[in-house]
């Protein structure tokens, strides 16, 4: 009899699914009274079957001396799935992963080449690090007002001009889908001697079939930071920390990534996501190619759909000779672009929302939902007839595609992200924060990229810029003032420049 637990028989390929299943067992037979944290002890007559499946790592999935070996073993294997020797599992997803690399790269006060357009996570990390950012963005697609790739020889200029930096690091597939060329950033990246580290966090599917693009590692990186939550079917918070290092001959120190993943990690690890990693690790393993073709048809299939629609644009391959220029786009990814309708991407939101559709972004132009492995065709048809009809309720005249502030604005660097952080700092009225310099980082949400970070002088075009943001139903996160009524800056006078952009 197939358990619902584990409908695919995946717990002899995958040691912490099965630690946590034995574990489970136990607890369903009463033979387990353990005086160890979770408070709730696997019990819901308190606060309910919120806790239930809350199986902790120590004590729990494995014994509290780890005697099992449990988390080791399924580490292995992951980084065995990827080609390298290095493999932690995070239950504080890539925002853990990005900030736990960040201090294994260099030194306090050393460069590194970073994208603009990383999630704020990585800022975070440079502030725990001491680094210093020199800002690549990547090409403008006129077309759609999305970022395409970081462009290669943005990279080699970076590192040509600051050949003190200690990295580089990109992510890839961007936000929206969009691929670079990860090979060619590694070959720059190794011929200044640093490692390239890949955020590739909506892409965990990469790699495992012939359907979608290699994964940055086979292409050449250094470390990837993935999430097992976004397109595989793991726990919130889910995700893997995978690294070639100097052992295998990366260029990445394995002491000071176990140090940098310890030093941001919880000591209280959840089994439950841990679990579901491995899981689905293991799922990847054994039926990937066939999991990953099936994910591409069905969005291959909502993009055609879609892109018949008069005025309704998908975000797609182009080839080398299109009017409007090549682009490479995650074959899994749908992005839909709503301006040649006229419709407003909050109005088509708010009725996918009445009938329990969610989406991951919708902001006036674009809208992002996101189809998995754990979707089929029922799912994405009914997504697909949702939005085909409140495009045609809310349509309107066709209009010029707006770009979000997080792809356009530009930095303006006055100190590093860790002088800001730490720096004294006052509450101003948002007009008189203009030309002072910013102490909190301010992002619209999703996707939340920085458009103002720690460090960065407060300019009028990006203050402008979140405010139409706002102004458009738009959510700004990470402000203490998220009416954007007040920022927060750093006391004068402020340290010198010590960063730059490219």
């Amino acid at each position: 009899m197939t358990d619902s637990r584990d409908p695919l028989g995946l717990r002899a390929d995958a040691p912490l699914l099965d630690g946590w299943l034995r574990f489970d067992d136990a607890v369903r037979a009463g033979a387990v009274t353990p005086f160890t944290i979770p408070g709730h002890k696997q019990r819901t007559h308190l606060v309910g079957d919120v806790v239930r499946g809350d199986v902790p790592l120590f004590a729990g999935v494995d014994t509290m001396k780890q005697t099992g070996g449990l988390l080791a073993e399924a580490e292995r294997r992951a980084a065995a799935l990827w080609g390298v020797d290095w493999c932690r599992i995070s239950v504080g997803g890539a925002t853990h992963g990005n900030q736990a690399v960040a201090l294994a790269l260099g030194r306090p006060g050393q460069e590194v080449v970073v994208s603009r357009t990383l999630h704020r996570s990585l800022l975070l990390g440079m502030v725990l690090a001491g680094l210093r950012p020199v800002w690549v963005r990547p090409a403008m697609d006129a077309a759609t007002g999305l970022p395409a790739a970081v462009p290669v020889d943005a990279v080699r200029a970076a590192l040509a001009a600051h050949p003190g930096a200690c990295a580089v690091v990109l992510g890839d597939p961007s936000y929206v889908g969009t691929v670079g060329d990860v090979a060619g950033h590694a070959a720059v990246a190794h011929a200044a001697g640093v490692p390239l580290v890949v955020d590739a966090a909506w892409a965990a599917h990469f790699g495992f079939s012939p359907a979608t693009p290699r994964h940055a590692l086979a292409d050449g990186a250094d470390a990837v930071v993935t999430s097992a939550h976004k397109t595989l079917p793991a726990w919130s918070q889910a995700a893997f920390v995978l690294a070639r290092t100097t052992r295998a001959g990366g260029l990445l120190d394995p002491d000071r990534l176990e140090r940098g993943f310890e030093a941001t990690h919880t000591t209280s690890p959840a089994g439950a996501v841990l679990a579901s990693a491995d899981a689905s690790r293991a799922l990847l393993e054994r039926h990937g190619p066939d999991l990953v073709e099936r994910l591409v048809a069905l969005v291959r299939g909502a993009r055609d759909r879609l892109a018949a629609v008069p005025g309704l644009a998908v975000l797609d391959d182009r080839p080398d000779d299109h009017p409007d220029g090549p682009l490479r786009v995650d074959p899994a990814k749908l992005v839909v672009l709503l301006a040649g309708t006229g419709a407003h991407g909050h109005a088509v939101e708010a009725d996918l929302l009445a009938t329990g559709m969610t989406l991951e972004m919708a902001d006036r132009d674009v809208l992002v939902p996101m189809v998995t492995l754990s979707d089929d065709a029922t799912t994405v048809g009914r997504l697909v007839d949702a939005l085909v009809a409140a495009v045609g309720r809310h349509r309107g005249a066709p209009r010029t595609v707006t770009p979000s502030p997080a792809w356009t604005v530009e930095p303006a660097t006055a100190t590093d992200p860790r002088t800001a952080f730490f720096a004294r700092h006052e509450t101003v009225p948002a007009d008189a924060a203009v030309g002072r310099v910013s102490a909190e980082l301010v992002a619209p949400y999703p996707p939340g990229v920085p458009v103002l970070a720690p460090g960065e002088t407060v300019t009028a075009p990006a203050l402008e810029a979140l405010r139409a943001t706002l102004a458009d139903g738009g959510r700004i996160a990470y402000a203490a003032d998220p009416t954007l009524a007040t920022l927060q800056v750093v006391e004068q006078p402020v340290d010198t420049p010590s960063s730059s952009a490219t």
